[in-house]
């Protein structure tokens, strides 16, 4: 099955709207944004798995570096 995609609205600032219609052709606009909101998501994926060992951490519960290298290696497999 082929990839889908589908058409959402949201806002960006005005700045930011001028700088991308400047360097960016019309019809490479939704690669760009695609591929900055899939980099922008992957680092809020990680921060949030960081937050999570550290509080189970505080929790008391020790996580092996063998755990933390397998979790690690299954978020890297996911993308």
């Amino acid at each position: 099955m082929g990839q889908t995609s589908r058409k959402i609205n949201f806002l960006i600032d005005n700045d930011v709207a001028r700088e991308m219609e400047d360097l960016v052709p019309a019809g490479k606009r939704s690669k760009v944004v695609n591929e900055a909101l899939r980099r922008e998501l992957e680092l809020i994926r990680r921060r949030s798995a960081v937050s999570e060992l550290i509080e189970e951490s505080n929790r008391g519960k020790k996580l092996s570096t063998a755990a933390i290298v397998a979790g690690l290696s299954a978020d890297r497999e996911t993308h």
